[in-house]
């Protein structure tokens, strides 16, 4: 049987872990079918459509599905899981909410944060916030997993799947949607952005943040990140936390401004191809998974880079 990939999507666009997912569900060995679950969603459906190895794209447009709450959303995935052998989803918020509640439904265990696909009943995954890498092997005959996607590559476009519209599966009334509060920003999108720079506590103030660290960011094209002492001393907010806690990120270029280097911190970022840390400890921890570092005074050492790089763009 086949592969269920669910993607992770705002109904208009497809957002890209959803093609990274995607390459560790080929993995598997199946053919991939695609679930876009939401309400006017066929634009994420024709995105997903072009995804390279997708055999078919499921649609669940309805408004019961408008928030992709857990339950009904679970609800339509248990409906499916007949049909396959494998239930298969990126580890972002709303995944990590509905998995779980599928797995529990048709009784079967999961496998969380799968960092590779080693067969297609086993699998690696971190524990001890990335210190050890765990393989597993599942017996049930249907596996539930949900990917760590950045460790894995994303999955091109070139394909041109059929899209086959299904319906809504029956959903249980237990929660109702009440509001949501949306944090936008011109910057890209953090767990997609190919460049990060990150402040940590050292960076002293949402003040100092955004005098010192925002400005490199834009220079550079970049998201904003933060560790968590930054975000609980009240730094930054709460959806720039990168770390075991927080977003786990893979840039292609990660940049951290006062960062110790906690293991909390570099279980989220530690996957990042190029590393540059910036501490005037240089006995940090950061400095050891570093490809390159900097030490001296923050305050000091990134207005100046900051500069220079807006210098040379100019």
């Amino acid at each position: 049987m086949a592969t269920l990939l669910f993607a992770e999507h705002d109904d208009a666009s497809l957002n890209p872990v959803t093609a990274r997912a995607l390459t560790a569900a080929l993995a598997l060995g199946a053919p991939v079918h695609v679930l876009v679950v939401g309400e006017n969603a066929r634009p994420a459906a024709e995105a997903a459509a072009k995804l390279e190895g997708v055999a078919e794209v499921l649609l669940a447009d309805a408004p019961v599905y408008a928030h992709r709450l857990a339950e009904p959303v679970a609800s339509l995935g248990v409906a499916l899981a007949a049909q396959y052998d494998a239930l298969v989803a990126p580890s972002t918020a709303v995944w990590k909410s509905v998995l779980p509640r599928i797995a529990a439904l048709i009784d079967v265990m999961q496998v969380s944060d799968a960092v590779a696909v080693i067969a297609p009943d086993i699998f690696e995954r971190p524990i001890y916030a990335g210190n050890a890498i765990q393989r597993v092997r599942v017996r049930d005959a249907k596996k539930v997993v949900t990917i760590r996607t950045a460790a894995f590559a994303a999955t091109g476009e070139g394909g041109s799947a059929p899209i086959r519209a299904i319906t809504p599966a029956d959903a249980p009334a237990g929660t109702l949607f009440v509001g949501e509060q949306i944090a936008a920003s011109e910057r890209p999108d953090l767990t997609a952005a190919r460049i990060i720079v990150s402040g940590g506590r050292a960076v002293g103030s949402a003040e100092n943040f955004a005098k010192v660290i925002e400005p490199l960011a834009d220079a550079l094209g970049a998201a904003v990140g933060a560790s968590r002492a930054a975000v609980d001393a009240g730094y930054a907010p709460n959806d720039w936390q990168v770390g075991q806690t927080g977003k786990v990120v893979a840039p292609d270029l990660y940049v951290a401004v006062g960062i110790s280097g906690a293991i909390q911190h570099l279980a989220g970022m530690k996957d990042s191809k190029v590393i540059v840390a910036i501490n005037k400890d240089e006995d940090a921890p950061i400095f050891s998974v570093a490809d390159f570092g900097l030490v001296g005074d923050l305050f000091q050492l990134v207005p100046e880079l900051t500069a220079e790089i807006a210098k040379a763009k100019a």
